[in-house]
């Protein structure tokens, strides 16, 4: 492991150690308040509302906040530090998601807690717990380092209880604050407690209710509320009795937790600004705050949880590694980016490369490498042993549908490469298997060579590799050499980009492709020859 001294960590430029260099000043600031107690660690926090599936922002949220941390704990070696994962699960489902089964089901539980919403996958105990459990599942298997927090059990259990009371009393301020940013009609109703209607006699019973509160009592901790059918309910602010508006939990959350560091989408610009107003007037100092642009689908739609838009999580690990999908979310985090398959080899490769870089760069240079936080400092080496494109050609060439048929060529090519001693090939393996089967094969088409020249161009590549039979395979640089001369003489020095564009479409069914000295010796002289043949004959 590189070790890096205290002077290097503050000086890197990288946006994670930006953030904590935020986190160190805010802290300064935190001692110096009147009264401060410090909880003895820092607290970083992401946020998720389970009223859809977890999608891949989720994922990116989570793993942004983890590489905020590492950098902090770099800066500060010592001081103890926490992730919690906060569900919102609390909250009442206000629209049944288009991409979950049973929605005639979830229909009928509009406005009622998540929690108390069945599960329309009929696995768990409710809607809110089936999505819990999908966001831990895949938090743990990534190997993420949190704590989770159920809404539901805080509100009930007391957790938030002392926050509860000083927003209710703060309650008209806590108004104030937000009215003027409402409708007409919303702001004539709101406040920052949403009451659980728990009269089985009433048309709302069991919903968490948007109502207006016309009294509040803080001695008693209670609020009176009018319910829709014009009835005066009076009810305890606490024990899982009232849920707060989203914009007053998220503050109460900050006030309450002590929270130091959070991000959000850009969507979410507004509950910041009005969450640190709130958290403020209720005596608290509100966390670091990072602004992240959200990713678009391949139409430039945002990817939202409720229609199941995008490439998911569960897509992502299927066709490459953890690492590549972490790669892709670590890179300019205030930037919009489409997300779609396509784009995943473009990411393996820059993944490989970033790897293979790395231990020849300078301290300075490797804690600005992607890769430095991706494996927290613990950098491992590159399990690509040529381009990653260049697994996907030969799959194709090879129509290998099993791992065996590729370690076939790969072992000829390098001996000293197994399934056992290359783990992450092999899994890479696995992934570009599947990523071509799906997105590859469907549209794959081989040219078929037209007039003379192009027959005659692949005439000569046929006669060269028949002459390399004779004997032993020259290295690849040699191969690769021949293979520019004949180029040379069909189309000229100034048209070799034509000239590999007509073998790629040929022979492999790409626009682009590899180095073909060094793809003849991992696909081997009697693939490279019946390809050869293949499209000659394509062309008779």
């Amino acid at each position: 492991m590189q070790s890096f001294t205290p002077a290097q960590y503050l000086a890197a430029q990288s946006w994670p150690f930006e953030q904590a260099r935020r986190i160190m000043a805010q802290r300064n600031i935190k001692a110096k308040l009147p009264g401060y107690k410090d909880k003895g660690f820092v607290l970083f926090e992401t946020g998720y509302g389970p009223s859809g599936l977890p999608h891949i922002g989720t994922f990116g949220e989570n793993f942004r906040t983890s590489m905020v941390r590492h950098a902090f704990e770099r800066l500060n070696p010592g001081v103890p530090t926490k992730l919690i994962c906060f569900s919102d699960d609390m909250d009442g489902l206000r629209k049944v998601p288009t991409n979950v089964p049973n929605q005639d089901l979830l229909k009928g539980f509009i406005n009622h807690p998540l929690t108390q919403v069945p599960d329309p996958f009929e696995k768990f105990a409710s809607f809110a717990h089936h999505n819990n459990a999908m966001l831990r599942g895949f938090l743990d298997g990534l190997g993420f380092d949190y704590t989770f927090i159920s809404s539901t059990e805080y509100y009930k259990v007391g957790k938030l209880d002392d926050a509860l009371h000083q927003v209710l009393r703060h309650h008209q301020a806590i108004c104030d604050i937000i009215v003027p940013t409402l409708g007409t009609e919303r702001a004539a109703s709101y406040s920052p407690f949403m009451p659980l209607d728990t009269d089985p006699a009433s048309p709302t019973y069991g919903q968490v209710l948007q109502v207006p509160v016309i009294a509040t009592d803080v001695a008693r901790g209670t609020l009176v509320y009018v319910r829709a059918d014009g009835k005066e309910i009076e009810t305890a602010i606490t024990g899982g009795k009232c849920k707060l508006q989203w914009k007053a939990d998220w503050a109460t959350r900050w006030y309450a937790l002590d929270v130091d560091y959070e991000m959000c989408g850009k969507d979410l610009i507004d509950s910041v600004t009005l969450g640190t107003q709130i958290c403020k007037t209720l005596g608290g100092v509100p966390p670091v705050n990072l602004v992240y642009e959200h990713f678009v689908d391949e139409n430039g739609a945002k990817i939202s949880k409720s229609k199941g838009n995008g490439l998911t999580i569960e897509e992502w690990l299927s066709y490459a590694p953890a690492s590549s999908l972490s790669l892709y979310m670590f890179r300019t985090p205030t930037r919009a980016k489409k997300l779609y398959r396509a784009l995943i080899p473009t990411v393996v490769q820059e993944y490989a490369d970033l790897l293979t870089a790395y231990p020849a760069q300078t301290p300075e240079e490797q804690l600005e490498n992607p890769v430095f936080h991706l494996h927290n400092g613990v950098v491992p080496v590159s399990p690509l042993p040529f381009p990653y494109s260049m697994l996907l050609n030969l799959i194709a060439v090879s129509a290998a549908t099993e791992k065996g048929v590729v370690w076939s060529f790969i072992t000829t090519y390098r001996p000293d490469l197994t399934a056992a001693t290359a783990p992450q090939l092999d899994a890479l393996i696995a992934g570009a298997l599947h990523y071509y089967a799906d997105t590859i094969a469907p549209t794959r088409a081989l040219h078929t060579p037209v007039g003379e020249k192009e027959t005659d161009t692949l005439q000569q590549l046929a006669a060269y590799l028949q002459t390399l039979a004779a004997g032993a395979l020259p290295d690849a640089e040699t191969i690769q050499t021949e293979v520019y001369e004949i180029g040379k003489r069909t189309y000229g020095k100034d048209d070799l980009r034509v000239f590999f564009k007509l073998l790629y479409t040929t022979l492999l069914g790409f626009e682009h492709g590899p180095r073909i000295g060094t793809f003849t010796h991992l696909y081997g002289l009697p693939g490279m020859q019946r390809l050869v043949a293949e499209a000659l004959g394509r062309s008779a």
